[in-house]
């Protein structure tokens, strides 16, 4: 028999984005429980994610963000004790042509802009952060030293241990059937257990995110679609950056690997056409696309073997920014959805400003809000998706 649960804040996901967050509602004073239909948290797309945070980006909203997120994962060692394979390897981005030259070159006066520590490096450099990679038409690459990887399982761990104990409720292995409406507000959430009240609701559901949304009366323009990632054997470090080549092939958009901390070189490919749905099977025709690209552009990576592969999804919108903020139809409601693959590295960084946004009423972020409204027009695209 249910029961009637409440709460300041009922958040809906416990994977990369509502765990975080959660924890900085909590920590601030509110009372906040964390509905996951898995086992645990992050068991949805964060057990895909392959480790990567930059702030590196081509708009303000994300650049801040995820700056924000750097700051939080690099001192959660310090701060907490809590050891999540933080490496500081940088982003590279290797230029082979004279149009992705010149295109970056100008974003890097807009992301020196908003204060990244960002350059364009020549030819020798690359090749010193990079042994081996081929030079052959390299123009060079632009670096962002600040940038690295952890892990997320760990990750999420740490913020789950941290929200505990900051006194959220989690309630595991529940789905949300619907939603009581009074008016323009969300009135209750039935789950398969229980219900739940609320004076705010976040919307936190991955992949999920629309089917939620329509419970409520929304219609969220976020369309899951599937990407394919593998890891290697562990070997000794041979190179530290995350290599994200930009050049598209009648195959794929962008490929990226980087070493982790453990040693294994973990990779990742965005297909072209796009593989749209929630499937998660990995297919047998990612590992020879990616595999070649790899190895065309650093054949060091030759002889290493692979451990295995994965998938995951991508729930994205039509420009590949995330919907982030309060919605005009549903007063109560605030949306933290549309990731677009990048949940791990926006997640931390979102859970501390949308605690300041909702408890502290700050003002600081009203930037992102709007460029990240529901309401906003999506007919652009981010250049570093």
């Amino acid at each position: 028999m249910s029961t009637r649960q409440n709460y300041n804040i009922v958040i809906i996901g416990g994977g990369s984005v509502g765990t975080p967050l959660a924890y900085y509602l909590a920590k601030k004073g509110k009372k906040v429980c964390v509905i996951e239909k898995h086992a645990s948290t992050g068991r949805g797309q964060n057990r895909a994610a392959i480790g990567g945070i930059r702030a590196t980006h081509s708009d303000p909203a994300k650049i801040k963000i995820c700056g924000i997120s750097l700051d939080i994962v690099r001192n959660m060692k310090k701060e907490h004790g809590i050891d999540i394979d933080w490496l500081e390897g940088g982003y590279l981005f290797p230029v082979y042509d004279t149009e992705r030259e010149r295109a970056l070159k100008e974003l890097l006066v807009v992301q020196k802009q908003f204060g990244l520590n960002i350059d364009w490096i020549d030819v020798e450099s690359v090749k010193e952060l990079v042994p081996g990679i081929n030079d052959r038409g390299l123009r060079g690459a632009t670096f962002s030293p600040e940038d690295g990887s952890a892990s997320p399982l760990k990750t999420t761990g740490a913020f789950y241990k941290l929200a505990t104990e900051a006194g959220v409720d989690f309630k595991f292995y529940e789905n949300v059937l619907s939603m009581e409406m009074d008016g323009d507000e969300i009135k209750s959430v039935k789950t398969n257990k229980d219900v739940y009240t609320a004076d705010l609701f976040i919307n936190a559901a991955g992949g999920d995110a629309r089917e939620i949304g329509k419970m409520s009366g929304l219609e969220l323009p976020v369309y899951p679609d599937s990407h394919e990632a593998g890891i290697t054997e562990p070997v000794k470090s041979f190179f530290k950056p995350m290599v994200v080549d930009i050049r598209p092939d009648s195959h794929s958009h962008n490929y990226y690997f980087y070493q982790n901390i453990e040693g294994q070189v973990v990779f990742c490919i965005t297909p072209d056409p796009k593989a749209p749905g929630k499937d998660s099977d990995n297919t047998s025709e990612f590992l020879p696309l990616v595999i070649k690209r790899m190895i065309e552009l650093y054949p060091r990576l030759r002889n290493l073997r692979v451990r295995r592969t994965w998938r995951g999804l991508y729930p994205m919108t039509p420009d590949g920014f995330p919907i982030v903020g309060f919605t005009k139809d549903v007063k109560n409601l605030f949306l933290n959805v549309g990731m677009c693959g990048q949940g791990y590295m926006l997640g931390s960084g979102l859970g501390k400003i949308i605690s300041e946004i909702v408890v502290d009423n700050s003002k600081e972020y009203d930037f992102i809000l709007d460029q990240l409204s529901l309401y906003r027009d999506f007919s652009g695209e981010e250049m570093l998706k």
